[in-house]
C-alpha cells in the first residue's frame, strides 16, 4: 500500500537528508552527542511532520504540520552551522547541505500556501 505523502518529492528529498544525516552523526560522540541527538530529532521531524500534514483532511491542519516541519528545516540548518564551528561537519559538506535544505524549505512553503512568511 502506498501513502499518499510518499509520493511527495519534498518527503523523498526529506528522506534522504535523513539518511545522510544519519551517516554523519555515526562519528559525533563524547560532548557533540547532545548537538548529535537534537540533529537526529529535528532531521526526523521534516518528513514525519510532512507525512501527518498530508494525512490531515483540513489545509488548515495541513499548514500547521508543514509550518512545524519547515521550522524543523531551520533548527537542522542551525545545528549544521553548530557543528561546523565545533568541528564536528565540514563546511563544504555543510553548505551543500544547506542548499538542499533550502530547497525542502521552498517546497514546505508552496504547500503551505498561505499562512506563514516565506523568509529564509
Amino acid at each position: 500500500m502506498a501513502f499518499g505523502h510518499e509520493q511527495l518529492d519534498v518527503y523523498q528529498l526529506a528522506i534522504g537528508y535523513v539518511g545522510w544525516v544519519y551517516e554523519k552523526c555515526e562519528s559525533l560522540n563524547g560532548s557533540r552527542r547532545f548537538t548529535r541527538d537534537q540533529w537526529l530529532r529535528a532531521s526526523q521531524s521534516i518528513p514525519l511532520n510532512i507525512a501527518e500534514g498530508n494525512g490531515k483532511g483540513s489545509k488548515a491542519d495541513r499548514r500547521k504540520f508543514f509550518e512545524i516541519a519547515r521550522g524543523s528545516v531551520f533548527e537542522c540548518a542551525s545545528i549544521q552551522d553548530v557543528l561546523v564551528a565545533i568541528g564536528g561537519l565540514d563546511l563544504q559538506d555543510s553548505e551543500f547541505r544547506k542548499r538542499e535544505l533550502d530547497r525542502i524549505g521552498a517546497m514546505l512553503t508552496a504547500l503551505g500556501g498561505r499562512g506563514f512568511s516565506s523568509d529564509r
